[in-house]
This record gives structure tokens, C-alpha cells and sequence, in this order.
């Protein structure tokens, strides 16, 4: 007797192997990336040297090896190709060439820095634990020195959805604004409030070595007068009081929803009567698998940290509604890949404030 296959559906695709042979050969995509950064050949291209012999002087390197790596970066989406002349795809203008001034390129620094890139070297074994098999607390790890890594080559790419979650906010917390910014990093994100209001006060926490890069970065944005800073842990220092805004950057996915609750629970009590929290971070879909970007963080997540996830909005209102806030509001931060959350300190009476 034989067993007859089920049928298969119309609207289903064909069985392809593409996506295994794909899948399987992604590290080829970094390594071909990386490699086109640092042979500077976006901005080679962006300086009208388009032809492989042209590229071949211009970059200091062999014409097959371009030849294959052009062709190869056009096959993937990074260049467009013409003939015997390549072209930056609209992306590549914008983000690789170097010339650009929201420039990534320099951000592989920290993207494919040796500390993230081993955590995923056995993810059969991450998986069996349910987190990171990086020494101590992987990432988490106090004044690991990646940080400093992030904070010096996340800048730009952190610049837009800074100022546009300060075109969101900005208004609410007021022109006089006292603002905190947690786990500043770069400092980026409260940087575009002090730039975008002159009055506002601006104060950054986070490790010692890593408040370096966030006051260089305030100075060469002309607002060290008003930029200060808290050094120590998120979950141990003094936060003082009676801030207008919190600034939650890119940090509560590193922890369980009880950590972040913890950190919230702080915040709530440094807000001034009438103050906000913003968080921004990777949030997706209730499905957890839209939008992909921000869904595949978990991830990174599961590789670096030992209990960190991203998280839905559902997930995060809960945790505001049970550490004292109200009217949680989500904004996309389009082109970027980042969504903010926003809401408002509940009084002690459990009413939320009647202000903004």
C-alpha cells in the first residue's frame, strides 16, 4: 500500500532549495560588505570612479578581485550596474558612501566587533541554555569595554531617530526642559533635545568610560554648557529628580520584563508631576516576526545577553501600567527601522496628570 503525498496548495511556491543555499552562504554578504568599506569603495564610486580599472587604481586592489566583488555587491542590492559601469543604488549613496553625513560605514566597528560575533559561534548551545555563553553577564558585563566601541560607531546611525523622536516629544516636554537621557552611550538622543531647544538642560547617564564619547559628542554639537552627566549603573546611581523627559534608548530589550519594570519604577519616581518616559527600541508585531528587522533582534538578544528579548507594544504597556504610567502612545520612526514608545507619570492617586 502506498501513502499519497498531501496535495499541495495552489498559492503555495514551488520547493526550492534557494533560501537554504542562501541562508547557508550569508556570511559571504558581511564578509563582502566589510570588505567594500574598507577598500572605500562606495565612495570611490560616488567620486565617478565606475569602471573596474578605474576602481582598481582608486582602491588599491587587484581588477578581478573587483570585478567579482562589484558584480557580487550588484547581485545583493548594493550597487546598480550599467554596461561595464557600476553605480551606488540610492542606499549606498546615503549610508556608505563616506562623504555622506549620515555615513554607516564606520559602524562595523562595533557591529562585527569579535565580542558580538563570537557570542553566535554555537547557537545550538545558546539555544539549549536560553541565553548567552559569554563569560559573566555576556554584554551586560559592567564597563565592558564594547560599549565604548558602540557609543563611538553608533553615533550616526542613532542621529535621525534622535531628532525625529525629539519632533515627537519635543513640544511635550516644554522649551525650558529638564531631560534625562539613561543609558546615553553616544548621547545622541538627548543631544537632539538640547540642539532643538536652547533652554533645555540635558543630563546623560551611563559607565565612566562611555560618557567620554557622549561629552566630545556635546561639544562638537555646541551644547556642553548644558550637557551633564551621572556616571554609574542604570539600576545603582542617583537620578536625581523633577525631570520633564526620560530618555529609555535602546536598553530595556538587554533585560526580563521584572528588570525592566525596575528600571521604570526609577524613572517614574525622578519625573517631575506631569513628565514623560520615551522609550525607543526594536518593537515588533504582536506576531513576533513583523517587522522583520525588528523581530529578528531577539536574536541578538538571545546571543549577547542573558535574559534580554524585544518586546510588543502590548508587552510594554503592561509594564508601564504596573509601574505607574498612562496613555501609552507608539510612533514608527520612519525610514528608520526604530519605534518609540511614549507616556505620561500617573499621580499618586492614580489619576493621570491633566498637563500636556
Amino acid at each position: 500500500m502506498t501513502t499519497q503525498s498531501p496535495r499541495r496548495s495552489t498559492n503555495m511556491p514551488e520547493p526550492s532549495p534557494a533560501l537554504f543555499f542562501e541562508t547557508v552562504n550569508a556570511y559571504q554578504r558581511t564578509a563582502a560588505l566589510k570588505a567594500a568599506i574598507e577598500l572605500d569603495l562606495f565612495t570611490a564610486i560616488g567620486e565617478q570612479h565606475e569602471t573596474v580599472h578605474e576602481l582598481a587604481h582608486r582602491c588599491n586592489a587587484s581588477e578581478r578581485g573587483l570585478r567579482i566583488l562589484c558584480d557580487y555587491l550588484t547581485i545583493i542590492g548594493f550597487l546598480a550596474k550599467d554596461g561595464e559601469r557600476y553605480a551606488l543604488t540610492t542606499d549606498s549613496a546615503i549610508f556608505l558612501d563616506r562623504r555622506s553625513p549620515v555615513y554607516l560605514g564606520d559602524s562595523i566597528e562595533f557591529l562585527l566587533s569579535s565580542t558580538l560575533v563570537e557570542a553566535f559561534k554555537d547557537v545550538k548551545e545558546v539555544v539549549r541554555k536560553g541565553g548567552t555563553l559569554m563569560p559573566d553577564e555576556g554584554a551586560l558585563a559592567p564597563e565592558h569595554p564594547m560599549w565604548v566601541r558602540f557609543a563611538r560607531a553608533m553615533g550616526p546611525l542613532m542621529a535621525l531617530p534622535a531628532k525625529l523622536l525629539a519632533n515627537i516629544v519635543g513640544e511635550r516636554a516644554g522649551g525650558q526642559a529638564r531631560v534625562l537621557d539613561i543609558a546615553a552611550g553616544h548621547g545622541m538622543f538627548g543631544l537632539a533635545f538640547a540642539e532643538r531647544h536652547p533652554q533645555t538642560e540635558v543630563t546623560a547617564l551611563d559607565w565612566a568610560n562611555v560618557l567620554e564619547v557622549a561629552r566630545q559628542n556635546a561639544r562638537d554639537a555646541g551644547v556642553e554648557d548644558r550637557f551633564h552627566t551621572i556616571a554609574g549603573s542604570a539600576f545603582e546611581a542617583d537620578y536625581g529628580g523633577d525631570y520633564d523627559l526620560v530618555l529609555l534608548p535602546n536598553f530595556l530589550h538587554h533585560f526580563d520584563v521584572p528588570t525592566c519594570e525596575s528600571v521604570l519604577r526609577r524613572i517614574h519616581a525622578a519625573l517631575a508631576d506631569g513628565g514623560s518616559v520615551a522609550i525607543v527600541e526594536f518593537i515588533p508585531d504582536e506576531d513576533r516576526i513583523n517587522p522583520p528587522i525588528a523581530a529578528s533582534f531577539g536574536m541578538m538578544m538571545l546571543g549577547t545577553t542573558p535574559q534580554g528579548d524585544v518586546y510588543t507594544f502590548s508587552q510594554f504597556k503592561e509594564m508601564l501600567e504596573k509601574t505607574g504610567f498612562a496613555d501609552p502612545e507608539l510612533h514608527d520612526l520612519p525610514p528608520t527601522f526604530f519605534r518609540a514608545l511614549v507616556a505620561r507619570k500617573v499621580k499618586a492617586s492614580g489619576r493621570p496628570n491633566e498637563e500636556n
